[in-house]
């Protein structure tokens, strides 16, 4: 995870790589929950997306919540189909590092989702996490529906207010509509309950959302 990429900028879609028709392996089931990792998923549960830095810790911040149905870790907001990690690594898909989260929304509410998404990372870097540079390490929210994007465009105002009051520059998360979602390979999925010692980038302001 500590691959520099050559281009801090998203390649306009026509220079992206090609990619590929088929999808890569991924598990079946969520290592940890024990749930399925591609559903069927519980009728009621609810989406979320989010792009935070290094996606092996990322996921971690999500699925120890309460109303957590499953996560999976994966490429989101680029232009190639069904890129591998050493494509999304080479900074030529435009392609983010990101969790999906299914969750119970009778037990877990966004915004609760929001706040660890906020309080988890620094959404202040532009293209990197900490030591970790490219476009696939940069801050996203990615909505599925009109009161998600609401939701996360507030919050983000108003923690923006406290992140200037603490000295921060200014927040660079993107706020869309959540695009496809490409499933990441096999061991990357659950990464730190597979290896406790592995790997995390993640480092946050320190500034609390309220």
């Amino acid at each position: 995870m500590f691959f520099k990429s050559k281009n801090p900028e998203i390649p306009p879609a026509s220079e992206a790589l090609p990619g590929r028709d088929q999808s890569i392996d991924t598990a079946k089931e969520h290592f940890v929950l024990g749930t399925a990792l591609k559903g069927p998923y519980p009728q009621g549960a609810q989406f979320a997306m989010f792009g935070l830095g290094c996606f092996w810790g990322a996921e971690k911040v999500f699925w120890q919540l309460p109303g957590i149905y499953s996560t999976a870790v994966g490429y989101a907001a680029g232009a190639t189909p069904n890129p591998t990690y050493q494509e999304v690594c080479s900074g030529k898909t435009g392609h983010n590092e990101v969790v999906q989260v299914i969750f119970d929304p009778t037990v877990l509410d966004y915004e609760t989702l929001l706040v660890a998404f906020f309080e988890a990372h620094n959404p202040t870097q532009g293209m990197r996490q900490g030591n970790d540079r490219g476009t696939q390490y940069r801050s996203g929210i990615y909505t599925y529906a009109s009161d998600q994007s609401e939701q996360a465009s507030a919050l983000l105002a108003s923690y923006q207010k406290r992140l200037a009051d603490a000295g921060f520059d200014p927040i660079t998360t993107e706020v869309i509509e959540a695009p496809e979602f490409y499933f990441a390979e096999d061991y990357h999925q659950q990464y730190l309950a597979k290896n406790p010692n592995g790997y995390c980038g993640l480092g946050g302001t320190g500034v609390s959302c309220g």
